[in-house]
């Protein structure tokens, strides 16, 4: 018999989010459109110990799973797509890459602070000219005896003005191609790094790109040299769990606000959920939801201690895809209110939008997938019922 129930300490750690959540995260989701950092609800967050749920106990943090991270994460976005996201900055690859990588030295000095939302994290990997083909990469990073020195562009960085490390992919040594990807850990107030531009989403994030000039760290800062792209894509494959928790969190946040429209609702004297129409279209969300999150959690179940990469590419696809058209069909269901900046499903279907562009789009991802399909898959014994090939 398979159970698919939560553990007692995910539910509890659920129920606390979902406090915070409606009293504090929902009820002020408006004030953050412009591109505001949300640090109330951060230090909310961080009072309850959901900041640090991915630094080792060791250093002060939880210890989750990615499967717990994926559950706050997906409860948080139910109440704000902006603070999920910079929730996400302290919960995602950036953590688990100090903490799996960085010298003893930086892990003391920085994942305690993590734990304690004291520090905040940015990833940057796009470049302007520089997208899903990380092995054109053009920054890099040249080891000089005890230094590394730093030159390059970043762009669509989350955090760039609230954080206090950037975990830079970038090329090593001018190695050319997928060989030469490395990542370096540089503190935000460094000597050379400027801000040169800086873009509003349509989720309500504000993204900016960063010039690197001769930006000189600690040789101990470089965490992965030469040959790395493939150890980074795999931690990388966490994000492509998290990523989706958030849609789908955005997901259900629609699906609840259309079943209050379609029992509030009335038109020619009846409620709109007595019309079959509509029926359908709310039973239609709810099995897409449904099947997107046993495919989300089963690749996040994986993690050993990253997810297993086809099935979170999977995931990835098919939940990015799933809160798009469900975040759509719900500014359906909701008419012109659905339109409006005040209500939850406009905000949703936007912040929607942005899963199946970041952390790998959803075609390379499907690439990435037939791959594995057609260079791994046993022809006589095919696809098992629970197993993975």
């Amino acid at each position: 018999m398979l159970d698919f129930s939560l553990s007692e300490d995910q539910r509890q750690i659920l129920d606390t989010v979902r406090r915070v959540r409606k009293d504090v995260i929902e009820p002020n989701a408006m004030r953050w459109l412009d591109g505001t950092f949300p640090y109330e609800n951060m230090e909310k967050l961080a009072e309850v110990g959901i900041l640090g749920m991915t630094v080792p106990v060791e250093y002060g943090g939880m210890g989750a799973s990615v499967l717990d991270t994926v559950l706050v994460l997906e409860e948080i976005s139910k109440g704000c797509y902006v603070t999920a996201m910079a929730v996400l900055g302290e919960v995602g690859v950036q953590c688990r890459i100090i903490a799996t990588y960085a010298p003893e030295e930086l892990k003391q000095k920085w994942l305690p602070a993590i734990a304690e939302g004291k520090f905040i994290l940015a990833i940057c990997m796009t470049e302007p000219n520089v997208g899903t083909d990380l092995g054109d990469m053009t920054t890099n990073a040249s080891v000089e005896n005890d230094r590394v020195v730093i030159n390059g562009t970043k762009t669509l960085i989350s955090r760039v003005d609230e954080s206090d490390v950037y975990i830079v992919f970038t090329r090593v040594n001018a190695v050319p191609g997928s060989k030469g990807i490395g990542c370096v850990l540089v503190e935000r107030k460094t000597p050379g790094i400027s801000t040169t531009g800086t873009f509003h989403t349509m989720g309500g994030e504000l993204l900016a790109e960063l010039q690197f000039d001769n930006v000189e760290v600690p040789l101990e800062n470089l965490v992965l040299h030469e040959n790395s792209l493939r150890t980074l894509m795999n931690a990388f494959n966490t994000q492509r769990c998290l990523n989706p928790s958030i849609c789908l969190g955005l997901a259900e946040s629609s699906f609840e606000h259309s079943v209050r429209y379609l029992r509030d609702r009335n038109a020619f004297g009846h409620p709109i959920g007595d019309f079959q129409g509509l029926r359908w279209k709310g039973a239609d969300m709810l099995i897409q939801i449904e099947a997107a999150r046993g495919l989300l959690y089963r690749a996040a179940a994986s993690a050993d201690p990253f997810p297993d990469p086809t099935l979170a590419a999977m995931a990835k696809v098919f939940v990015n895809e799933m809160a798009i058209e469900v975040c759509s069909q719900a500014v359906q269901i909701h008419g012109g209110y659905g339109f409006l900046d005040e209500f939850a499903v406009s905000r949703n279907f936007r912040g929607a939008r942005f899963g199946a562009l970041g952390g790998g789009t959803t075609e390379t991802l499907r690439n990435l997938v037939g791959r594995h399909i057609v260079e791994r898959m046993d022809i006589e014994s095919g696809i098992s019922g629970l197993g993975f090939y």
